[in-house]
Order: structure tokens, then sequence, then C-alpha cells
């Protein structure tokens, strides 16, 4: 979602690829350039995952301009075969009830209208009253997309804050030891090709009224599995006598050249049946310990905003607000709700 300049371009024209290795690729170097600039990509993991395992459920739309439309002393770093660069990209999925929409212009071509000619042509190609159905990721809260939204009539209706500890920062005081578990419960490692069923049935019940991360697919897990960054090692699993899974805490270290190692906690749950016992908090602390142990710089975490049990919880464990993630829908009688850049 970006800029309010209309478009310069003579050519631009939107275009609806076929999901495959290829365009995934492409993305990939798309988003890299825009993480580059921004801080912050602008397509979520589960973007990613829907992206690879779930092609059918994922729908990709790109803004074209045929390279002619360059001045001759611009040489174009993203032509295809077909002579056109692809200037901006919007990635449709589906997650519950409506459709997620997260948009991007590449760094070279903003501010040139790219943005609104995305959103207008969406909005013709969807029809209108599927269109009104999305909800749009702003990743980073960017200022741009706030002005998008309002152009179109879309408020803030979730707001995602991403909390970072420095791995050097001291954690509050506690009375009982960090990783300590509850009585009769145990740690261990997720071990693929044995657990992937029964955390299924853990991850469904423990974010029943979460659909993003409880609904889950067998082949959503999978393709995590895939990527570069997974470690079983680093997927704790809270085990009881029976070796029955009663909680997690999935890790993930982010690496990239020239920068130093970033952990995250990338998802905590817990069974139904094991709330309310401090297994959250342990296991918690223990995938921290797994992170600092791997010599990360800092460990990152997103919560929302109106989770203030969760967030006064990280904020005594030294987590601080880092940045934020707002999600927009429509409002037809509403105007945008800005919230405060940090």
């Amino acid at each position: 979602m970006i800029e309010p300049e209309e478009s310069s371009w003579n050519s631009l024209k939107l275009l609806e690829f076929p999901v495959d290795q290829r365009l995934i690729s492409k993305l990939k170097q798309f988003a890299e350039a825009a993480a580059d600039t921004d801080g912050h990509p602008p397509f979520s993991d589960q973007s990613w995952v829907d992206l690879a395992s779930q092609p059918l459920r994922a729908r990709v739309f790109g803004a074209q301009v045929h390279n002619s439309d360059f001045k001759p002393e611009f040489k174009a770093e993203d032509q295809d075969e077909e002579q056109t660069t692809l200037v901006g990209a919007a990635v449709l999925t589906q997650s519950g009830e409506a459709p997620l929409l997260e948009l991007v212009v590449h760094p070279n071509f903003r501010n040139q209208g790219v943005g609104i000619f995305l959103v207008m042509e969406l909005e013709r190609s969807l029809g209108v009253t599927e269109f009104n159905r999305l909800q749009a990721w702003s990743h980073g809260n960017h200022p741009a997309a706030a002005e998008l939204a309002d152009r179109n009539r879309f408020a803030v209706v979730r707001e995602l804050r991403q909390l970072r500890l420095s791995t050097g920062a001291p954690q509050a005081q506690e009375d009982q030891p960090k990783t300590g578990l509850p009585e009769g419960l145990r740690l261990r490692s997720f071990v693929p090709g044995q657990d992937e069923q029964a955390w299924l049935v853990v991850n469904a019940a423990a974010f029943a009224h979460h659909p993003e991360q409880g609904g889950t697919t067998l082949s959503d897990l999978a393709a995590r599995m895939a990527e570069d960054w997974f470690d079983p090692a680093g997927f704790l699993l809270a085990v009881d006598q029976d070796d029955q899974i009663l909680g997690f805490h999935w890790t993930k270290i982010h690496r990239a050249a020239g920068h130093p190692d970033l952990g995250e906690v990338y998802v905590v749950g817990v069974a139904p049946q094991a709330q309310g016992i401090g297994l959250g908090r342990a296991i918690t602390l223990a995938g921290i310990e797994y992170l600092r142990q791997k010599n990360v710089s800092s460990i990152m975490l997103y919560v929302d905003a109106d989770n203030t049990a969760a967030v006064s919880l990280y904020e005594k464990l030294g987590f601080t607000r880092w940045d934020t993630d707002v999600m927009y829908g429509f409002r037809p009688e509403q105007s945008v709700k800005t919230v405060k850049q940090r």
C-alpha cells in the first residue's frame, strides 16, 4: 500500500501470475530489496508458507511496465525475456473468513503512483464486494500505507507489536528456576517424522481462537520445515511421562550476511488441559535460554497489542517495543486510526 501520486508510466499494467517456484524466487528477490530499504519484510512467513505449500490458496498480482518507458540512460534491474520490469506486487492469501492482502512497491519505483495503481486495479479485478472484504497488512506501519488505506476507507483493525530483548539485558528476578518446568514434565526437541501429527493436534487446540496459527496443516508444517532456517533442536516440546506433548516453544534464528544473528520466539503454545500451571512462562524462558546459548545478538517476538497479559509478561522478561505491524480493514464510515510511530 504505497504513495498518493498518480502513475506516469504509459505501459503500466496489472497481471495475475501463476504461482510456481519461479515466481516465488522472483518474489523473494523483490521482497529482499524492499526489506533492505524498509528494515522489515513486506510479506509474512505465513504468506510464504501458503505460496509454497498451498498455491491454490494464494493469488499473486504484479504491476509491470515495458522497458521502452524508461529513459535511455536508465537500465532496468529486473528485466524478463519479454522486456518488462516488475515494479510492484500484491499477494492475496486466505486465512479464516477474510482474504489477506500484502502489497509492496520496489524501492526504485516508489512515489510514482504504482501503489495507487495496484489498489485500483485490484479493486477492478476482484470487484467492489470482494475488495471490501480484504484485510491488508502494513508491516512496519509504513506512513504511506496509512495514507493509501485512508484513501480507500480502510481503518486499523489490528495492531501487532514486535518486541525485542537484548541478550545482554538483565531479566526480571524470578522466585523459581528460569527454565524449571512444572512437576512431571520434561523438555525435549521435536523429532521430524515422529512428532508432526501430535504437534498439529496440540497447536490446533492451543490456537483455536487464532485461525492463522491454529489452522496450520501438515503441508504448512512441511513447508516451514523445508526452510533453510528450520532446526529441530530449537523446536522445544514439553512432554509428560507418557511423552504426550502439552506445550511447545518453536524458536527461529534469522541469519543474514553482514548482520549478527537474530533469535525469535516464533511460536509458543500450551494445550488447554495444561494451561494455568505456569507452563507457558516456563517454556518461554526455556526457549529464550536456548537462543542465548546460540549467541544471538537479540531476541524478537510478535504479540497483539490488545493481549495485555502477554505484553506484560514479555516486558517483565526485559522485552521492549521495537516496531509495529498494523492490519487494515474496510470501514465505510470510519477514517483511519493512526498508530503512533515509534
